[in-house]
């Protein structure tokens, strides 16, 4: 039996629980963060008496502004003809189809390695929110009491410490987006283990139903509960793999990888690669 569009069946395993691990914080884009000018602009001339600078406010970074190449038609590009398509020599029909339906997301919200992932890793997201908050309201503290103090400040004295916030927002942002993606990742290996395991259980119960073809549920308008095999895959699922491995929070998935302690999505790789194409089976004579 083979499982059909396998990739969109991987794709929507982790659906549900990603959406509650991922970081409320988002770091990759730059957008959101509390960041200071990377340089203050010279300053007008001033009179001989007033010697004291006045900071700046720390802004926010500009939001990138919307291109206008979307607005614009698309060009007219040459198409050069193609050959005629041959007709097909004609061959045995496939097999009758035996349908079956299941709900990806109904055998997550029964995993009990999904669960665990969901904890753990939400735990941690949870913390970074946290941790980042923090480390906002310091940023601000900071500025503020620079402004406040300005006045009883020398001109270096507060480019010194206008530098300093500088290079802690940077530094910050840094270490937030290194966490972010190492919960990321550590979300991915843990629930990569669930999405390999599930494709394998889905195919041992429809084969043991004498199903042929799988469709999601949310697919599929109407079926009888005979087809159903959401609950079955579940409990199979949770009886084979309970709970999974789930990086440490100080564990780098990308280093742990590299240790060698166990194979890598580039073994995976590779393997598939060394396999090659399936090959191709001559039909016998007087095969039809």
């Amino acid at each position: 039996m083979h499982v059909r569009n396998k990739a969109a069946l991987l794709g929507l395993v982790c659906l549900s629980v990603l959406a509650s691990v991922t970081p409320v914080a988002h770091a990759e884009g730059g957008e959101g963060w509390f960041v200071p000018k990377a340089s203050q602009p010279a300053a007008p001339p001033q009179r001989a008496a007033s010697r004291r600078a006045v900071p700046q406010p720390v802004a926010l970074p500009a939001p990138p502004s919307d291109s206008q190449e979307a607005d614009q038609a698309p060009p007219v590009l040459p198409q050069p003809n193609i050959p005629d398509a041959p007709e097909v020599v004609k061959e045995a029909p496939p097999p009758t189809t035996v349908i079956g339906v299941i709900s990806v997301g109904g055998v997550m919200r029964q995993s009990t390695a999904a669960m665990q992932v969901e904890r753990i890793l939400g735990g941690r997201r949870d913390a970074l929110a946290q941790d980042l908050q923090k480390e906002q309201a310091a940023w601000r503290d900071e500025q503020q009491s620079l402004q406040a103090q300005a006045k009883s400040l020398s001109s270096d004295q507060i480019q010194s410490r206008e530098r300093a916030l500088q290079a802690r927002v940077m530094k910050a942002q840094r270490d937030f987006r290194n966490r972010n993606r190492i919960i990321q990742e550590a979300a991915q290996v843990s629930l990569g283990q669930i999405e390999r395991e599930l494709v394998q259980v889905i195919q041992k119960v429809a084969s043991a139903h004498g199903m042929n073809l799988v469709l999601h549920s949310e697919q599929v308008a109407l079926h009888v509960d005979g087809q159903d095999i959401t609950n079955e895959v579940a409990v199979n699922l949770n009886k084979i793999l309970p709970s999974v491995f789930i990086p440490a929070a100080n564990e780098d998935p990308e280093q742990l990888a590299k240790s060698g302690k166990m194979p890598t999505t580039a073994d995976a790789t590779q393997s598939v690669v060394r396999a090659g194409p399936a090959p191709v089976v001559q039909p016998t004579a007087g095969t039809p």
